[in-house]
């Protein structure tokens, strides 16, 4: 679907328009294109502390130029005249740990604002507060969460910006981390924090991250999931694609394109779990839950069978269906499971009790089953979009569509692309680290945390 005022917010009468009303510029975002040789297309700059000496083998294979802006990093030295604009900036500031300490975010990053590229993606690095045993470093860790997310309402011309709490041994694991949030993959991200666990698995070749491995999408023939399908597909999976018999064309058509599997199942019906573990027989490693249903109405007018619909479809089926992978050993060991939520699920929406308890559930199991999970290498997160332009979103009001694509720090929509690529993220062997977490991909919402 066109977004009709960022087209004339960049056209040469928009630009003009915007600037003396002084209304939102939004940039058009900078996507992943297949075939794209580097994740950072730009200078690199890097400063801070002790993990970048870790990190710096895998930075040096993200871009062609890399700068540090203070000591300790055998990098060139950074000199805003002599270099490109930036791209890409990273921040180690895991050993801060005192408020006077606190002052080096100012010192790195003032001077580097000003020679941003478009579309630049920042990263923090940090220690996960609960992870000290000192209360003061805690706090100052703690801390960074409040600066992350107040750059990226900064930083403007269609920047993302992230946290990531790195684990002492999961130092490995940043390279996949880095590969994603400094990259095009991440264009519709910001203002998230992560915590990074150690973990044994490894991606082998970059280019496939998802070679060997099979995957299940729910709600696949269109839209969100069809791209998540085509994205899982691009990264090297065996896709199966699964959705309800009325759209089997659709899906069929879908699978031949990407050389997988169709499966048309309405996943609420009292044998779904055993027609899925039999169609599954050979193992799965990636499940992906993003089929869901909309049933809108205020709560006083709100019928005992569309709260109960919205709630069949989209809670009790993930867990029915996982239930039944994990029962029969069909979810391999080290498999991914990523639950579709909602940033309704999080900030409640008008009219959406019976969807956003729903996608609230999903978010809370997650968190709940990640632990229990973890002893087979298993991980399960959410991923919870905001508004992303779909086929659903078309048919909303006009003037709240507009207000769901200005109300976030990018003034726009997402595209199905970029739920499907955090969904990509999560899927791949390097996240294992990363489990009972939440990613929302809605470009930093007004709305919720």
């Amino acid at each position: 679907m066109s977004d009709r005022y960022i087209d004339f917010a960049n056209s040469s009468l928009g630009r003009q328009v915007v600037r003396r009303v002084g209304l939102p510029a939004p940039l058009r975002l900078q996507r992943w294109i297949s075939g794209q040789s580097r994740p950072v297309d730009g200078a690199l700059l890097v400063g801070g502390g002790p993990l970048l000496a870790q990190a710096l083998p895998a930075l040096q294979r993200l871009g062609n130029e890399l700068y540090a802006n203070g000591e300790g990093v055998a990098l060139p030295a950074w000199n805003a005249a002599l270099t490109s604009k930036l791209k890409a900036l990273v921040f180690d500031a895991s050993d801060l740990q005192r408020p006077e300490q606190l002052i080096a975010l100012r010192n790195f990053f003032q001077p580097a604002l000003g020679h941003l590229d478009s579309c630049p993606h920042i990263v923090v690095l940090g220690r996960a507060p609960e992870s000290l045993s000192d209360p003061f470093a805690a706090s100052i860790q703690r801390s960074l969460e409040g600066f992350t997310r107040s750059l990226g309402k900064e930083v403007r011309r269609g920047g993302t910006v992230q946290l990531l709490y790195v684990g002492e041994g999961a130092e490995a694991q940043l390279e996949g981390a880095l590969r994603f949030f400094l990259s095009p993959k991440s264009a519709y991200v910001s203002g998230q924090v992560l915590r990074l666990s150690r973990t044994a698995a490894e991606v082998k070749d970059w280019t496939r991250p998802l070679a060997g491995k099979k995957a299940l999408v729910t709600g696949a023939s269109r839209g969100i999931g069809a791209a998540i399908a085509e994205t899982l597909a691009r990264d090297g999976a065996e896709v199966t694609l699964l959705d309800v018999p009325a759209v089997t064309t659709a899906l069929e058509a879908l699978a031949a394109r990407l050389g997988g599997h169709s499966l048309a199942l309405d996943i609420c019906a009292e044998d779904a779990p055993q027609q899925l573990v039999q169609a599954l027989s050979g193992g799965v490693d990636i499940v992906v839950h993003n089929a869901g249903i909309t049933r809108d109405k205020t709560l006083a007018k709100m019928s005992e069978a569309l709260w109960n619909s919205v709630i069949d479809v989209n809670l009790l089926a993930p867990q029915r269906l996982t239930q039944a992978l994990l029962d029969a050993g069909t979810l391999r060991n080290d498999g991914r499971v990523v639950l579709i939520a909602s940033i309704s699920g999080i900030a409640g929406n008008l009219g959406q009790t019976n969807y956003a308890v729903s996608k609230a559930g999903l978010i809370g199991l997650a968190q709940a089953w990640a632990p229990i999970l973890g002893e087979r290498g298993i991980t399960l997160n959410a991923v919870a979009p905001g508004f992303i332009e779909t086929q659903m979103t078309a048919a909303i009001p006009f003037t709240i569509r507009e207000a769901g694509r200005r109300m976030n720090s990018m003034s726009q929509g997402g595209l199905p692309q970029d739920v499907a690529e955090a969904v990509a993220w999560f899927a791949q062997p390097s996240s294992g680290g990363v489990s009972g977490q939440v990613l929302r991909v809605c470009g930093q919402s007004l709305l919720g945390a």
